[in-house]
């Protein structure tokens, strides 16, 4: 009896194991195919490049991080289209130690008229402290300061860096529609040509970030409640009062 019910035991440990086995294959199996995407397609496919014919150019201004070159791409786009309006977004710059403008939308705006934009053709649309929804808050800063000037465009661009396009372009339709339609334009640093991404930690980085943050916010409107600029301008401004005080809403 003794020697069958260790046998028995043994039969047990070994097909618990078995299970053990077939489920971390099961879990394993898709995850496989999704890293050799990643890792061969993953960057080309969240550089979307869908460009439409639009009167306004949205000119993310934290291309500036990256240097110049973004916004004398941006730019040159600008002239190559039938633009009429460029905005510029962005909020503080990392190093604020730095000479000139304390936030990206000024310095785009300022390198861009240095680069031979007109003044007058420029619109820039800063944030301020947008380490959380720095997209979503962009895109709202881009359609407050459209709207201030009134001008509703029925197609706009936007203009970014490559990885994070796909996720830009989705945030401003949110933001824009039904008013306007959205396309993208995706730039690449020269160094992505002459190097595999793998090989720069700020890429995997960007890659790794808009992986999580593509899907999180085609699935959950990334934790927002509500896409509206004009709702999203209303918060802001009962946030800067500091009281309860009753603030009429205008859109």
């Amino acid at each position: 009896m003794a020697i069958r019910s260790r046998s028995s035991f043994f039969v047990k440990i070994c097909t618990i194991r078995g299970w053990i086995l077939v489920g971390f294959f099961c879990v394993l199996l898709p995850v496989v195919p999704g890293t050799i995407w990643l890792w061969r397609s993953g960057e080309s496919y969240f550089s979307l490049t869908r460009r439409l014919p639009a009167d306004v150019l949205v000119v993310e201004g934290w291309l500036g991080f990256y240097g110049y070159d973004g916004i004398l791409a941006a730019a040159k786009e600008f002239e190559r289209g039938n633009y009429k309006y460029i905005v510029t977004t962005g909020g503080l710059r990392e190093n604020q130690m730095v000479q000139g403008p304390r936030n990206y939308a000024e310095m785009a705006k300022q390198a861009l008229v240095r680069f031979g934009i007109p003044q007058d053709r420029i619109l820039a649309a800063p944030t301020e402290g947008i380490e959380h929804e720095r997209t979503y808050k962009s895109a709202v800063a881009a359609w407050n300061a459209l709207r201030e000037s009134g001008i509703r465009p029925a197609v706009l661009n936007v203009f970014t860096l490559g990885p994070h396009a796909r996720r830009s372009q989705l945030v401003y339709e949110k933001v824009f529609t039904p008013d306007s339609r959205v396309g993208v334009i995706a730039w690449a640093p020269p160094s992505y040509e002459t190097e595999p991404w793998w090989r720069s930690r700020t890429r995997i980085k960007c890659l790794l970030k808009e992986t999580v943050g593509y899907p999180f916010e085609v699935l959950f409107n990334s934790g927002r409640t509500s896409n509206s600029a004009g709702k999203a301008a209303y918060a802001d401004l009962r946030a800067a009062s500091g009281s309860g005080a009753a603030i009429v809403e205008s859109r």
